[in-house]
């Protein structure tokens, strides 16, 4: 990577890198960047012809006022990473590996609320909609620090991302296509498993498709489709065409990048095609995002503090129907007549001491509120 100077400052190959950070002062909004098949953290947002690192050095200026911290990610991102084991979903443990980094690297510095909009290429947008339905579907208190990554998201850029998946025999040719043009022409030729492994995985990449649906009305998304066909073996052609890559939402923008499907993102100056579309969306989300995520976290710790209100009421039912179980009578006869002949009280039974020790109590949960 390079900053603002030239100087080339190393991006992690795997795992979060952070490539700015605004000083003086805290950042308002994280900007996170993924990668897509066969793509790099530095090498997929970098410009071939003038070696810019746009999200580096050309994005920063855009983003002064909204002081966003900008990240990238990197993951195994080969043909096999994209493909089932035997009894593996990879995408999903690609996703659970980005949740996990991406929570581990905000709880240390105690932001976890801090707003996070996403901006991903190709299919590196299935690998971020996987990684936010994770996040959404957990509800332990064990895990909820797990949960603020959806909590937390107010928007995603896709760039190339392929979405409409209803036809599954396209699909199959759309991930050959993207094969064709992000991987090495000696693997393709050398390994066609691979890409086959890839085409017969296209169920698993659909149904991830159909789970973001019912979550994305959450979050503010723009498609991007490329403007420039590939040059596919003598063939000119659109990898990911508009209608996968923006299909027509309610309420979902959608714009054109002039550019072919792998330099779609890749921008060698301010000037080039496609980026004012790119870097406005990143700060008008970077500016809306602190005020919107705010009320968000503030109803999602109403809802913890009820479940868990709930869950401490129901402690307390089952501990006082606990408590007042009648004592099997004792044998008093040879007592009669005396202090030692009374009956017993009972003591609470081992289970029913154990639920005084539960974490939470109706004080903390009042305390918790005052505080809040």
């Amino acid at each position: 990577m390079s900053n603002s100077t030239g100087q080339r400052i190393p991006v992690n190959r795997f795992g979060l890198t952070e490539v700015y950070s605004p000083s003086p002062g805290k950042p308002n909004v994280d900007v996170v960047f993924v990668h897509g098949l066969n793509g790099d953290p530095h090498n997929t947002w970098t410009s071939e012809h003038s070696n810019v690192f746009w999200p580096a050095q050309t994005l920063p200026p855009v983003l002064e006022e909204e002081k966003a911290r900008i990240l990238v990610y990197g993951y195994d991102a080969d043909v096999k990473s994209f493909t089932d084991g035997a009894s593996k979903d990879k995408i999903h443990n690609h996703a659970e590996h980005l949740v996990a980094e991406l929570v581990a690297n905000r709880r240390i510095r105690k932001v976890l609320d801090r707003p996070i909009v996403w901006v991903a290429h190709s299919l590196g947008g299935l690998v971020v909609k996987r990684a936010l339905i994770h996040s959404s579907e957990i509800r332990g208190v064990k895990t909820e620090h797990l949960r603020s990554i959806f909590v937390s998201t107010y928007a995603i850029l896709f760039l190339g991302t392929p979405h409409h998946g209803s036809d599954i025999a396209q699909w199959g040719n759309r991930l050959e296509w993207i094969c064709s043009v992000m991987m090495p022409k000696k693997v393709v030729d050398t390994q066609p498993q691979l890409v086959d492994a890839l085409k017969t995985n296209n169920e698993t990449l659909q149904n991830i498709d159909r789970q973001f649906i019912q979550i994305m009305s959450c979050f503010h998304i723009y498609f991007f489709h490329e403007g420039k066909p590939t040059n596919l073996k003598g063939t000119m052609r659109f990898i990911v065409d508009e209608t996968s890559a923006s299909p027509t939402v309610q309420d979902v923008e959608r714009a054109v990048i002039q550019a072919d499907h792998s330099h779609m993102c890749k921008f060698e100056n301010e000037n080039a095609p496609g980026f004012d579309l790119v870097a406005e969306g990143i700060q008008r989300y970077a500016e809306e995002a602190p005020a919107k995520i705010r009320r968000v976290w503030e109803r999602e710790k109403k809802e913890r503090l009820t479940v868990k209100q709930g869950d401490l009421e129901e402690r307390q039912a089952e501990l006082l129907s606990d408590s007042v179980k009648p004592t099997p009578p004792s044998d008093t006869s040879s007592f009669e007549g005396s202090s030692l002949g009374r009956q017993p009280k009972a003591l609470p039974s081992a289970e029913s001491q154990a639920n005084f020790d539960e974490r939470y109590t109706l004080e903390d949960i009042t305390n918790e509120k005052e505080v809040a």
